[in-house]
């Protein structure tokens, strides 16, 4: 049997092709789906390493978030970030929910300038947030104010009498588990509520007054839970300018020193991409693309139930539900 030699060498060298163009390819997708990743995810790597303004989102209604708290310590301790801006598009939340991101932000303002920018609607718990900055810019038309707390509950007696359920307890003492939902509120557990919402009601009137440098009265006298305009709210010394992004970045630059034509990064709390490896990152954005085909029917789900219902305890919440949702 002969063997021939011209055609075994050609039959190599088109082996060789082959080999040498798939490996090409699969370099050529490779590399254009991390370059895809990065840009899709707003990184580059460096982008939080290098000298910047970090922009924290503070949208949707409030709650006690860990994350955010523990991202805003990472940027407290942050060299590359030379200043803050407090980007708010919030009707309000849960009381306590502001007060620690309050407190955080007066913590940081310790160590970075801090200005904060209403955007669409900065009220209740969104503007004690604000009032955690140095200096509050918002837009002509933007929704501030409604100043106060609010303690909500529903009773569904006559629903249960309607349908045959009694409901019966036995108690400790006449207050525990007051209000409940199947009984009339006596004049006992409405006083103590009343006395829970002026307790909490006068610290956030505290907190305009020596924030805002206003009198007591003053201050007593803009927290009926009224709503305003950007315009209103700066002739009221509830904020500072009129003014975007743009304005409140000018401010770090002319009154904090902040350097010029920084670029501005958001930071996300549910992100710390910049502590892990480049292959890590790119597995987890890979891992977020899937979970986000797979999970978004289930969030759509729960959009149907208003957020502000899952809230507990005292809230400081401007009553339009989806206000802030209006301008994602």
């Amino acid at each position: 049997m002969s063997v021939d030699v011209d055609a075994l060498v050609d039959r190599r060298r088109l082996r060789r092709k082959v080999t040498f163009w798939r490996v090409a390819t699969f370099v050529v997708i490779a590399v254009a789906l991390i370059s895809g990743l990065v840009y899709v995810s707003g990184i580059s790597g460096l982008s939080k390493r290098s000298a910047h303004i970090a922009r924290i989102p503070i949208e949707g209604v409030i709650i006690e978030d860990r994350k955010t708290l523990k991202m805003i310590e990472r940027i407290a301790k942050a060299e590359a970030v030379k200043g803050v801006v407090i980007s708010i598009n919030s009707p309000g939340g849960s009381t306590t929910g502001g007060e620690a991101l309050y407190q955080a932000l007066r913590e940081l303002s310790e160590k970075k300038p801090v200005v904060a920018e209403i955007r669409t609607v900065g009220t209740s718990a969104g503007y004690m947030v604000a009032l955690a900055s140095d200096h509050i810019v918002a837009r002509y038309n933007t929704i501030t104010g409604s100043i106060g707390v609010l303690f909500q509950f529903g009773n569904i007696q006559k629903l249960m009498e309607t349908v045959g359920v009694e409901m019966e307890a036995v108690k400790s003492a006449p207050l525990k588990a007051e209000p409940d939902f199947y009984s009339p509120t006596t004049p006992e557990a409405r006083a103590m509520l009343q006395s829970l919402v002026k307790d909490s009601y006068d610290w956030f009137v505290g907190l305009v007054a020596e924030r805002r440098d206003l009198s007591p009265a003053k201050a007593r006298e803009l927290a009926d839970g009224r709503i305003l305009t950007g315009h209103t709210a700066v002739e009221e010394k509830l904020v500072d300018a009129i003014g975007g992004e743009d304005k409140a970045i000018s401010w770090l630059v002319d009154e904090k020193g902040v350097a010029k034509d920084l670029p501005v990064v958001t930071w996300k709390a549910n992100e710390n991409l910049e502590e892990l490896p480049f292959s890590s990152r790119i597995s987890r954005e890979f891992g977020k693309g899937i979970g986000s085909a797979l999970l978004n029917p289930i969030n759509d789900a729960k959009g149907l139930i208003p957020r502000g219902l899952t809230l507990d305890g005292l809230v400081s919440v401007w009553q339009a539900s989806d206000a802030a949702d209006n301008n994602h």
